[in-house]
């Protein structure tokens, strides 16, 4: 049965989504039993065709058990695959559409000339041990039938590749002059990044610093890291805004809805203890549950003020009235902030994605 290249993408490109999340989350997936040793030194080797030859591998293993995955050539017989086509098709795009450091392509620099994944082509080989390990991953391959565990295979490889990635430099593309339209779908376009909560704190942040530098304000901007426990920080929310010490607001920047319980717990915990007068939820359209804006109007009573602002539309309306200067502002100050070196590379690839869209409209 020959490949289906649209199915192969589309593991590919879902199977990374997970475990870009893992990343984010700061969770590692678990190597199939046996083979850890094996990816180590295949990683580690600078024979990049090894790694990038596994992956035809598993999507071919993936769909055909019948397919003999140490034959990547037809010639080799009926059971064979077309290992370069798939390369060249579906996994050398994958890669570099996803900014992880690769070659051309394996069957264009070790395995040319109709080789079988076998000892025979060992000879020549500059990493003989990685080969074996190579060879060893391609054992574990042949000797399983379950989907479960070729898929905790596949898996466990591409976090591997995005790891490859995490430790390269990404260049992080700027950001052209644009209109107030454009605004309005780029930040569209990066809230639909997943960033694990990141990029909504950022925007935010580069908007206010965006606002300071234009009025000149003597703001002191405080923003916490993603999944920096506010307590534990003695803070009153992901962003606090002091002027002479004084704090001026707090907001809490969430991508879930806001609902009764969320907005009682946050003034429990955070407004009432640190007696934050003006406390602000910045939230995504429709992110607030009617019973949250009651409880609310309750504390106005109290004396504090607890609102509600969907990030976009508040965006877009102090670009508008920052002007050209200010705007220029908010664009630098966001850049500084996702090139930071412990930003995620997923979130600078996300980034990177965002502006070549806006580009090519």
């Amino acid at each position: 049965m020959p490949i289906d290249y649209e199915a192969a993408r589309a593991l590919l490109d879902e199977t990374f989504r997970d475990v870009e999340a893992d990343i984010l989350r700061n969770q590692t997936p678990k190597a199939p039993a046996g083979t850890s040793e094996a990816f180590q030194a295949v990683f580690e080797s600078a024979t990049q065709a090894f790694r990038e030859a596994l992956v035809g591998c598993v999507v071919a293993r993936s769909q055909d058990r019948c397919i003999n995955i140490r034959f990547p050539y037809i010639n080799l017989g009926p059971t064979a695959f077309n290992g370069r086509s798939l390369d060249e098709e579906v996994v050398n795009p994958f890669l570099q559409r996803n900014r992880i450091p690769s070659s051309k392509g394996p069957y264009l620099s070790k395995f040319r000339r109709s080789v079988g994944f076998d000892e025979s082509t060992n000879r020549g080989t500059r990493d003989v041990g990685a080969y074996g390990s190579f060879l060893n991953l391609l054992a574990f391959l042949e000797g399983t039938d379950d989907a479960g565990e070729i898929q905790g295979f596949l898996r466990y490889l591409l976090y591997l590749f995005a790891r490859l990635r995490e430790a390269s430099a990404i260049a992080i593309s700027r950001l052209p002059r644009i209109s107030l339209e454009q605004y309005d779908a780029f930040i569209d376009g990066l809230m639909d990044v997943r960033s694990g909560g990141r990029i909504p704190v950022l925007l935010v942040v580069a908007t206010l610093h965006a606002i300071r530098e234009y009025f000149g304000l003597d703001w002191e901007i405080e923003y916490q890291g993603i999944n920096v426990a506010d307590a534990a920080a003695g803070a009153g929310g992901d962003i606090t805004l002091r002027r002479g010490g004084q704090v001026v607001f707090s907001a809490e920047v969430t991508e879930r809805v806001v609902d009764r319980n969320r907005v009682a717990s946050t003034f429990n915990t955070k407004i009432a203890p640190n007696e934050i007068q003006d406390y602000l939820f910045f939230i995504r359209e429709r992110g607030v549950a009617p019973e949250a804006k009651v409880q609310a109007r309750q504390y106005f009573a109290q004396g504090y003020e607890v609102n509600f602002l969907e990030i976009r539309q508040w965006i877009l309306m102090t670009l508008a009235t920052i002007g050209p200067r200010g705007r220029d502002a908010f664009n630098r100050n966001m850049i500084t902030l996702i090139d930071a070196p412990d930003m995620p590379r997923s979130v600078k690839v996300g980034w990177n994605e965002t502006i070549e869209r806006l580009v090519a409209a």
